[in-house]
């Protein structure tokens, strides 16, 4: 008979192959890949890259794409700590704030731990807490579509994730019930704020003296550079180091490190500027959804919700006029809803006039604080 690690003997039938038992529920992250006139469906920037990011991705990096990039960005975690107001010592970077946040699963948390999140919220934060053994527990928003404080901490999980402004929802999760959260929370606490700018929020800035919290952040919303994989957490040292075991050398490209650079150093300007035009057409786009009848809810990301009766045939029909946002089916306490990214004007207009064409019946009371399913 052969022993433990050695190898089969001859003509014995190899073993089959069968996935991890936690990843055959999962899904790979699905997006309808085909061009649209219109796109409203990612919450990117609709105004394109900042110049400055351009211009350092057009001079290149020369011959040192022949290299690796720097170790661990030190240059831009510089010009990140500035932003943000801490110290670059308490700043990862990495490809993307979904790679950080998948690091953040992996390193701190052991096979087995409970992870609490908001329901319904950023739908990686379930796949990535699943990917990396551990076990997601969903808690429902609260009648007002807010993160339920007292829930979250009653789970008495090892992490908790809270997404403000959230995703889906576009609500931000209110003050008191935060500051709740990070005090009473069992072990540490994730802060999703990938739409801070968009909120004018900065709770990235005090992680650090926090010391159980850590806040990812991104350049796809805001900075307009979705296509360079940049995001970055905030959160005390000794977090900072343990997710830097988890993620290893040269995650940030070259030439993403330099438009990333460029941008958080010589172009926040331009970001506030188009930070200024989203807001001003999301709230002028709630309001004439409102007064058209519709239902939309409140929001502090570049982002609104909208709850449909059938989000499927409304997604469909937006398509059919060269217009694509993101559509989901069932939200908890919320129902079949159209996701739609805020754009100038002449744009909205446009998903204005498409939503009364296909959804002329769709107006129905839902005031604040009302569940759909209540």
């Amino acid at each position: 008979m052969s022993g433990a690690g050695e190898a089969p003997r001859a003509g014995a039938a190899p073993r089959a192959w069968t996935p991890r038992a936690v990843y055959q529920g999962l899904r790979a992250y699905d997006v309808d890949p085909t061009p649209c006139e219109i796109t409203l469906a990612d919450n990117t920037s609709p105004f394109g890259a900042p110049p400055a990011a351009l211009r350092a991705i057009a001079a290149g990096v020369g011959d040192r794409l022949a290299h690796y990039p720097s170790t661990y960005s030190r240059a831009l975690r510089e010009g990140i700590a500035a932003y943000v107001g801490v110290s670059p010592d308490e700043i990862m970077v990495g490809c993307g704030s979904d790679e950080i946040m998948s690091c953040a699963f992996r390193a701190l948390g052991e096979p087995g731990d409970r992870v609490a999140y908001m329901d319904p919220t950023f739908v990686m934060a379930k796949v990535f807490a699943t990917s990396n053994s551990l076990t997601p527990v969903p808690v429902p928003l609260t009648a007002r579509f807010d993160a339920d404080a007292d829930a979250l901490v009653a789970a008495q999980a090892p992490i908790t994730y809270v997404c403000t402004p959230n995703n889906p929802t576009g609500l931000p999760m209110a003050a008191a019930a935060l500051q709740q959260v990070l005090r009473e929370a069992r072990g540490l606490t994730f802060v999703d704020e990938a739409y801070a700018e968009f909120a004018g929020s900065n709770l990235a800035s005090e992680a650090p003296a926090h010391g159980r919290s850590l806040v990812f952040r991104t350049f796809s919303k805001a900075f307009g550079l979705a296509g360079m994989r940049v995001g970055f957490a905030v959160g005390a040292r000794p977090l900072i180091a343990e997710l830097e075991k988890a993620r290893g050398p040269f995650t940030v490209t070259a030439l993403g490190e330099r438009a990333a650079l460029a941008a958080v150093t010589e172009d926040l300007a331009w970001v506030t500027d188009g930070v200024a035009r989203i807001v001003a057409a999301r709230e002028r786009f709630i309001a004439a959804l409102r007064g058209a009848g519709f239902a939309p809810l409140p929001s502090a990301a570049n982002f609104v919700l909208l709850p449909v009766g059938d989000s499927r045939a409304a997604h469909a029909a937006l398509r059919e006029r060269g217009i694509l946002v993101r559509h989901f089916v069932g939200l908890p306490g919320i129902g079949d809803a159209l996701r739609i990214s805020i754009a100038d004007w002449a744009v909205m207009q446009r998903v204005l006039d498409a939503l009364l064409a296909i959804l002329p019946h769709e107006a129905r009371p839902f005031n604040a604080g009302e569940r759909a399913d209540a």
